[in-house]
């Protein structure tokens, strides 16, 4: 008997032993994939790099900017993401449209914030520069550019731009100015109108058993 329960005690040790190490090679992926996400996509000069760093660059100054993570407090209220690939004679009717509506109603409503992520998938035009030209006009804060370097398509420049957001609200409007923002504030109602119809049904779940 006593035998038996040593055998009993040691395999018991062993399993907790086991699902001790499955559980830090566990934890330390998920923390290796966080630090990933965090800096994927990042550029850190005007240079087209397929190099990924944690800092945006301050065209301006060039100073260096960390480079926001979607899984931080949003910043922001709302972050548009334009993927752009070899559209420098595009681009500046889009964003002379688009920052002129987000300046006229950030100076309307106190607490509406708004961060504009130009992402430039590879273009081999001068996209990267007509885009930093904006950020020197209207300030790193408010305009960023990400550089991939090479071209991934449209979904992964999406993908990559929503990931380096600071908004509460992710949105992402095309390089051609097909999208208009006349609608943005009948989208915004949407949203918040879903989400508290969410939150309703989330308070009024009963989880007793």
């Amino acid at each position: 008997m006593g035998t038996m329960a040593g055998l009993g005690e040691s395999a018991l040790s062993f399993s907790l032993l086991l699902s001790s190490l499955v559980l830090i090679v566990a934890l330390g992926a998920a923390a290796f994939f966080l630090d990933y996400i965090r800096r994927i996509g990042c550029s850190h000069s005007i240079q087209k790099t397929a190099a990924s760093d944690s800092f945006f660059e301050d065209p301006s100054s060039l100073a260096k900017v960390p480079c926001p993570s979607i899984f931080d407090p949003a910043e922001k209220y709302i972050s548009l993401i334009i993927p752009a690939y070899n559209e420098e004679d595009r681009l500046p009717s889009a964003l002379d449209e688009t920052l002129n509506y987000l300046q006229l109603r950030s100076a309307a409503e106190k607490s509406f914030s708004y961060e504009v992520s130009i992402v430039d998938d590879g273009s081999r035009d001068h996209t990267s520069r007509v885009a930093f030209d904006y950020v020197k006009k209207y300030k790193i804060d408010n305009v960023r550019v990400l550089l991939l370097g090479k071209n991934h398509g449209k979904g992964e420049a999406i993908r990559k731009g929503m990931l380096h957001s600071r908004g509460e609200l992710l949105l992402m409007l095309d390089a051609d100015g097909a999208t208009k923002l006349t609608d943005l504030e009948k989208l915004e109602s949407q949203i918040q109108t879903f989400a508290k119809s969410a939150r309703k049904a989330d308070s009024s779940t009963d989880f007793s058993v």
